[in-house]
């Protein structure tokens, strides 16, 4: 099983994009709104050095913007 942390924030379409992908694909995740919780940004920002939404991260790699081939590669998806 997959460790999944999503990154978003409101008004994001590549992130909606990105939640239903994985809702389709029946895969669990948690998802952090760096909006709404302050830690959950400083966590995105110096734990994983992105400064942008989507940012998935998976097992403990990160995954910065919508790179759908990368995300399925990494799910074994592909």
């Amino acid at each position: 099983m997959n460790d999944i942390i999503l990154f978003t924030q409101p008004d994001c379409p590549p992130c909606k994009i990105m939640k239903m992908f994985l809702q389709e694909n029946q895969i669990s995740f948690i998802e952090k709104n760096i909006k709404e919780d302050a830690a959950s940004m400083k966590e995105l920002t110096k734990k994983y050095g992105s400064y942008s939404t989507p940012t998935i991260v998976i097992n403990g790699q990160a995954i910065i913007g919508f790179e759908i081939d990368k995300i399925k590669e990494t799910l074994s998806l592909a």
